[in-house]
């Protein structure tokens, strides 16, 4: 892998791991229409997600850092709580890594009209959510807590993005825009590291030459540094885009690439 072929990968998952158009999906349509093959190399995947992950402590270092103290007051608050609400909403995600991983990686090399299908089920949760108008509810609860997981979880197709789910379901359920899109992007933070960690375990087996093999360590570190930089501006972005309510300008967005996915390949 080039590093210019790296630095567009990287800025790729930054960007779209946080923004509600999913980065499998951009990843997916990026490989195929440039011939990159970084979203296959073990090792790069690992480094890319983990830059993400790190771009979220960065810009919700406060909240990780209430979190952390409430927890270790070792009482009942409003910070224990919300690790539970992280907690629950980790189960649906992690019975699909446990039981359906190879049938999720089957799908991922199946080709783009599985992309262009999720895309299209991304815009239409997406606007759903700008037209739904429920009843706010003030904090998110257990049950919704896992409803949103199993938002995350089904995410894990190629072009369903993660983020638009999970934030969509939430707004849908009628919890505020202020809070969720914290919540997703906290939420986040344990099932990559986990996804991390098995990825090194099957490197360690397979070897540090083998994990490396066709990646240069220049391709690597921008790849990490692009991935990271494009994920503090992403996340912070998002953010603000949330409490705004103009998720619809993403599902507008999502539906014309997820066509031009499905059609495209027929017509060229």
């Amino acid at each position: 892998m080039e590093w210019f072929e790296a630095l567009i990968l990287g800025i790729i998952q930054g960007l779209t791991e946080y923004l509600p158009v999913s980065s499998s999906g951009h990843l997916a349509i990026g490989a195929h229409l440039f011939g990159l093959s970084g979203e296959e190399n073990l090792t790069f995947t690992v480094a890319v997600h983990v830059a993400t992950v790190l771009s979220t402590c960065v810009i919700l270092w406060k909240e990780i850092v209430w979190l952390f103290a409430d927890l270790f007051k070792f009482k009942w608050n409003e910070g224990t709580k919300y690790i539970v609400n992280i907690i629950i909403s980790m189960i649906p995600v992690g019975i699909v890594g446990l039981f359906f991983k190879d049938k999720v990686e089957a799908i991922f090399g199946s080709g783009l009209l599985i992309v262009g299908i999720c895309l299209m089920i991304t815009a239409s949760l997406l606007a759903f959510s700008y037209w739904a108008k429920p009843r706010q509810r003030e904090n998110i609860s257990p049950l919704h807590a896992f409803i949103i997981g199993i938002a995350q979880a089904l995410a894990v197709l190629p072009g369903l993005s993660r983020s638009g789910s999970t934030i969509a379901t939430g707004l849908l359920l009628g919890n505020k825009k202020e809070r969720l899109a914290q919540f997703s992007f906290l939420m986040v933070i344990p099932p990559i590291l986990g996804e991390a960690l098995l990825d090194v375990k099957d490197m360690a087996e397979m070897g540090v030459s083998q994990a490396m093999a066709g990646l240069p360590t220049l391709s690597l570190v921008v790849g990490f540094i692009a991935a990271f930089v494009c994920g503090c501006l992403a996340c912070k972005w998002m953010i603000n885009i949330v409490k705004k309510g103009k998720l619809i300008w993403f599902a507008l967005y999502c539906a014309v690439v997820g066509l031009a996915t499905i059609i495209l390949p027929y017509v060229l």
